[in-house]
């Protein structure tokens, strides 16, 4: 293991060595920049603080993440096959953060899962804050080359690289996320900033969070085999200009929940800032939303401030609308996007659906403008692709 462990680490190690006799954890060896001492295997290893060095966890050891841990540029988190990190569920500032210019390697497998999870006995949502990946890829919330900063953390993010790598996420799970951070804002299970496409991801599930699972800041992130149960806010959610792609997704509702998508193609508190103007418009291909019937679900997806979407075999089941459109024919042209081509649904299949299309974009356009294929649509094969490392199906 590398020296990684900055004064404020070392600290509360320290303070971690002195509560051993009553919380029942091994001793810990502290590592610090001044040399290293190697760690009880076994040990319990709080982590936390600004890490200037790579950081490689070890499967014999456990860890637990009691703090904000950011990963400064430079550097990489590496997170072995089958590995358990466990957050402390204080709910308030506890997530992990990859910054700028660093990178995480997380590779599990089907059979050994990566879990981000709380250490609660009985864990609900919200109990810590979440994973937060941030890059170089453009986002149109700021002119050029110029970065904006994140909401958690306060971490820049954006750029004009589309290719910017960010590492790899394969079959990892995160649990109980969304707590707030800062005393206010809260997290998402796993938080895209202007993530580029040379980030790997895919086999990814974000479980009983309490705020959105996944979502994106911009960004040309591609993401594959994503699974988000029980997400009280929106389950998928983009912004600030992704551009990304999204293939084979699975989302089901629970009792507290909002929308299964909500999508912008801007950030409405900062504004389109981009030179020449463009929004969000991702393609989503192989999309299954299950909500709690029509009676008790509102939108599956919502598209609003001008996004742009491309569909291909979609399933939603039990709202009472399948898409809620919304925008204006000026600034937030949602609606211009399905008479321009831009945005459309290709193969979906409505079950238990009371209205199927919602315009409240002011530009005029029918069900068959937006709509082919209706009652085409299998969605995801999520029983194959989501078996033996998902929860909660």
């Amino acid at each position: 293991m590398k020296n990684y462990l900055v004064f404020g680490f070392a600290l509360l190690g320290l303070l971690s060595i002195t509560s051993c006799a009553s919380d029942d954890t091994a001793d810990i060896n502290i590592i610090n920049n001044g040399g290293t001492t190697p760690v009880t295997p076994g040990s319990t290893i709080f982590l936390s603080g600004t890490y200037t060095e790579d950081l490689t966890l070890d499967i014999n050891n456990s860890y637990k993440v009691n703090g904000s841990l950011i990963m400064e540029s430079g550097t990489t988190l590496t997170v072995p096959a089958g590995m358990t990190l466990e957050a402390l569920a204080s709910g308030a500032d506890v997530y992990i953060a990859i910054s700028q210019g660093a990178k995480i390697n997380a590779v599990g497998t089907a059979a050994n899962p990566i879990i981000f999870t709380s250490d609660a006995s009985a864990p609900t949502a919200g109990d810590w804050g979440g994973l937060i990946l941030l890059g170089s890829a453009p986002i149109n919330s700021v002119a050029g080359t110029a970065t904006a900063t994140s909401e958690i953390a306060s971490l820049p993010y954006g750029g004009n690289n589309a290719a910017d790598d960010s590492g790899i996420l394969r079959y990892v799970r995160v649990q109980y996320s969304g707590g707030a951070a800062d005393g206010q804002s809260e997290n998402n299970g796993i938080s895209f900033y202007g993530v580029g496409n040379g980030t790997t991801v895919e086999y990814i599930q974000v479980f009983e969070g309490k705020d959105d699972g996944v979502e994106f800041f911009g960004g040309t992130v591609n993401v594959n085999n994503v699974s988000v149960v029980n997400a009280q806010d929106d389950s998928i959610d983009w912004t600030e200009g992704y551009t990304g792609t999204i293939t084979d997704a699975y989302v089901k509702h629970g009792a507290d929940h909002d929308k299964g998508i909500e999508a912008d193609g801007f950030n409405t508190d900062i504004g389109n800032n981009s030179n020449p103007i463009y929004f969000s418009s991702p393609t989503l291909t192989n999309l299954t939303i299950i909500g709690l019937g029509s009676a008790n679900s509102s939108e599956a997806i919502r598209l609003r401030a001008g996004t742009r979407a491309t569909f291909t075999n979609v399933v939603l089941q039990g709202y009472a609308e399948g898409f809620d459109l919304d925008g204006n024919d000026t600034d937030s042209p949602t609606g211009a996007g399905v008479t321009s081509g831009e945005t459309s649904v290709t193969d979906i299949l409505f079950t238990d659906i009371t209205l199927k299309v919602k315009n409240d974009t002011g530009v005029m356009f029918t069900d068959a403008d937006f709509i082919t294929g209706d009652g085409n649509g299998t969605g995801t094969d999520y029983a194959t692709w989501g078996a033996g490392w998902t929860v909660g199906n």
